[in-house]
């Protein structure tokens, strides 16, 4: 059984890195990924978006903390643009079961510039 803090720091680095094949790896076929502005239901509708038609392509996933409880990972951190300004916080909770991320709830605080994490 793969560590769930493993698999959602590969997570943000495959998204962070472009590295999409990676991204879908990890990522169960009926992934899905609840956000404040939408819902992705599927990998291939979340990959797709991710590689296709985000608004900010060039962004990283600067991580304060990563939280494992049994088949859980919450993580904590900030968005950044291209510059390295914080564009939002955000909490993200997973779930992971055998190496791969089932689902996604994100949560952001404050007043994003663009959601797009």
């Amino acid at each position: 059984m793969a560590d769930a803090d493993a698999t959602v720091r590969a997570f943000y680095a495959a998204l962070d890195e472009h590295r999409y094949d990676d991204l879908t790896d990890l990522l169960v076929p009926g992934f899905t990924h609840y956000r404040p502005d939408r819902t992705f239901e599927g990998r291939d509708a979340f990959v797709s978006f991710m590689r296709e038609d985000r608004p900010m392509t060039d962004t990283t996933h600067e991580i304060e903390g990563v939280f494992t409880n049994g088949s859980g990972a919450a993580v904590q951190g900030r968005l950044l643009d291209s510059q390295g300004e914080s564009l939002f916080r955000f909490a993200d909770i997973h779930t992971v079961t055998d190496g791969r991320i089932e689902s996604v709830r994100t949560y952001t605080q404050g007043h994003p510039k663009r959601v797009e994490s």
